[in-house]
């Protein structure tokens, strides 16, 4: 495990080349998979960002108990690309050609040795699971209905046509033939109906393909395919007081989750932070009354005060969260941009909750800026354990370190 952080340190140092090098070698060695990923440049440089980004994350999380849970996941969502013991088999080639070539005088015959066990444990991990699935491989799912708020979000509601085994608090990733070889992650926000039908949140990402066809271009009868269900934002039910802070898209599992707390309300009180950009952006707020209503749950909405850049929303939260508490008794959900996830939870720490008591998916993000979060981030096969949220329970004490 050492020798694989220490050298991964060297490699890191010059990771753009390392992950050129990568993908170079797997096309030029196995043309044959080179459909399997984007066409374009600026997705291809989006995917090799991705790769050192959960490379690190990987790395980071070598020694904890979460990461078979998380590769079993991977393999069992990767059965979507088709991909086989072949295809890992030319990946992890390709991979420990492109550590070597970055590595240079540090890939010494042990490191190359270490490097290769531990991709023979992940390739394998994952497609026994892959193997063991009884599952299918992705879900059709036919638009039913599109409702647009603004012109950067909608909620697109989906008929899936086989029972979708989704809890509460889980992501789906998503593809639409507009985009072909192009899957990105997003929340749902409700268990399946006894229709079958569950409604996908989508923020239209600047520049991104997929999101901004799903937001504006999809229209009901369109057939979309989902990935397999992932993420550890599922309810704890530990007899402690819960507090949920979402923040833009990441509203939807908190929606999810709340809706199976009104199934089986909890003797514990209820909080709920609602953060937006503005508020055009609190599109389901009247979900959010109702709830509030029955008085369950205690609501804060906040967003910028008028005229003001959105960024000060985060700092009016932090004024709402410090004016709260005690913190060290809490479960605190928290969902929305890697980067909102991090400062909250710090934040929270500062305030005194007990670290252990944080829950949110852990998300890579690529230190070149190619990834966007949980909800429209890019994915694709090649990024194997890599393409996805962690989905287990995280907590800031086990954050990888960061860069100086």
């Amino acid at each position: 495990m050492r020798i694989l952080k220490s050298s991964f340190a060297v490699v890191e140092r010059r990771a753009e080349h390392a992950a050129r090098f990568f993908y170079s070698h797997l096309f030029w060695h196995h043309p044959e998979l080179r459909g399997l990923f984007p066409a374009s440049a600026e997705e291809m440089q989006r995917q090799r960002d991705r790769l050192f980004a959960a490379l690190t994350h990987v790395i980071a999380h070598l020694d904890s108990e979460s990461l078979l849970p998380y590769l079993r996941d991977l393999g069992r969502d990767h059965r979507k690309f088709m991909v086989g013991p072949e295809q890992y088999a030319a990946v992890g080639t390709s991979l420990l050609a492109a550590l070597a070539e970055a590595a240079g005088e540090a890939w010494t015959p042990a490191v190359a040795r270490a490097w290769t066990e531990a991709y023979r444990v992940i390739a394998g991990v994952m497609t026994t699971a892959a193997e063991q699935s009884e599952d299918p491989p992705w879900w059709d799912a036919e638009v039913v209905r599109r409702l647009r708020y603004g012109r950067d979000l909608a909620v697109l509601t989906l008929r899936p046509h086989a029972p979708l085994g989704y809890r509460p608090g889980q992501y789906v990733s998503v593809s639409s033939d507009r985009v072909p070889a192009v899957w990105r992650t997003y929340s749902l926000g409700n268990a399946p109906r006894p229709d079958g039908t569950v409604d996908l949140h989508v923020s239209r990402i600047e520049g991104g393909r997929l999101s901004t066809v799903l937001t504006g271009g999809t229209d009901p009868g369109e057939v979309l395919r989902l990935g397999a269900p992932a993420g550890g934002t599922t309810l704890r039910r530990e007899g402690r007081p819960v507090t949920f802070i979402a923040a833009g898209t990441g509203w939807a599992p908190v929606r999810a989750l709340l809706e199976e707390l009104a199934q089986h309300p909890p003797d514990q009180e209820v909080r709920l932070f609602v953060v937006a950009r503005d508020a055009a952006h609190l599109y389901d707020r009247p979900f959010i009354d109702a709830y509030a209503a029955s008085g369950r749950l205690a609501v804060t909405y906040v967003t910028p005060a008028p005229g003001q850049h959105r960024n000060e929303a985060t700092g009016r939260l932090a004024t709402a969260l410090g004016r709260q508490g005690p913190w060290w008794g809490q479960d605190v959900y928290l969902s929305g941009p890697p980067q909102f996830i991090e400062q909250t939870a710090r934040l929270l720490e500062g305030l005194g909750a007990h670290p252990m008591r944080v829950f949110h998916d852990t998300v890579p993000v690529p230190a070149a800026g190619g990834g966007h979060g949980p909800d429209g981030r890019p994915l694709g096969f090649g990024e194997w354990f890599l393409s996805r949220p962690s989905p287990h329970w995280h907590n800031p004490a086990a954050r990888a370190p960061r860069r100086p």
